[in-house]
């Protein structure tokens, strides 16, 4: 079979991106969980991300997190952040 229609790296074989993240015990998990989520969409990196973090991209617990992160990037002019919370909250 010609390599154009094999995948070899499909199953995800390749390098993941690392987040640093605070123990999940830790009252900033929330937050920083969902920090790491809408940035690593941006990034096209949500499979990792949803990985390290323990949550799916859209999960109601982190809304609230989320809706911080909105406003703050609104505010600070981030329109890429912004318009991956705005995906989020859909």
């Amino acid at each position: 079979m010609s390599r154009a229609f094999v995948n070899e790296d499909a199953a995800g074989g390749g390098p993941r991106r690392r987040f640093d993240l605070p123990p999940r015990g830790d009252a900033s998990f929330a937050a920083a969980a969902a920090d790491v989520l809408l940035r690593a969409s941006v990034d096209g990196e949500t499979a990792s991300a949803e990985e390290a973090t323990g949550y799916y991209w859209g999960a109601d617990a982190l809304r609230d997190e989320v809706e911080r992160i909105l406003a703050r990037a609104r505010a600070e002019g981030d329109d890429a952040l912004a318009r991956a919370a705005e995906r989020y909250l859909r």
